[in-house]
């Protein structure tokens, strides 16, 4: 199933209460950033149905700020995903699922890069939670 991501997903409506981007109008819309969830490690977490897109008919699925956001760390667009925490999500209420999923990018080639986004973003929070994870992956032995 292909959605749409990114960017575009940022700038569209979601379920969540996050504030998201809110460029709409210096987005181009005739050809959204789309993905396919069988070309990530997070499926259809966050996919979210009928979700209309401006200037365009009918009806799409998008991924919510979080998934988005995931995407673009997923990719290694970095640049475009800078304000995570304070400018597209801006709600303390989601960062364990934020952290959780990040944590599944573990085993990607960008992890270096991924976890360096991340204690920028977070500081103190993700050093706190990436020691606990490392703990819980040590007792798992």
């Amino acid at each position: 199933m292909k959605y749409i991501t990114g960017i575009h997903a940022l700038n569209l409506n979601c379920s969540l209460e996050t504030c998201g981007d809110w460029h709409q109008s210096a987005i181009q819309w005739e050809k959204p950033f789309m993905r396919d969830i069988r070309d990530s490690i997070f499926g259809s977490y966050g996919i979210e149905g009928n979700v209309k897109i401006p200037g365009c008919n009918g009806l799409y699925f998008a991924a919510n700020h979080i998934r988005a956001l995931l995407d673009l760390l997923e990719l290694g667009k970095f640049t475009i995903a800078q304000g995570m925490r304070d400018d597209f999500i801006c709600n303390p209420l989601y960062t364990q699922e934020i952290f959780w999923q990040v944590a599944k990018l573990k085993s990607s080639p960008l992890w270096t890069q991924i976890d360096d986004f991340m204690k920028r973003e977070y500081r103190g929070q993700w050093l706190d939670f990436e020691g606990g994870m490392n703990l819980y992956e040590n007792l798992q032995y």
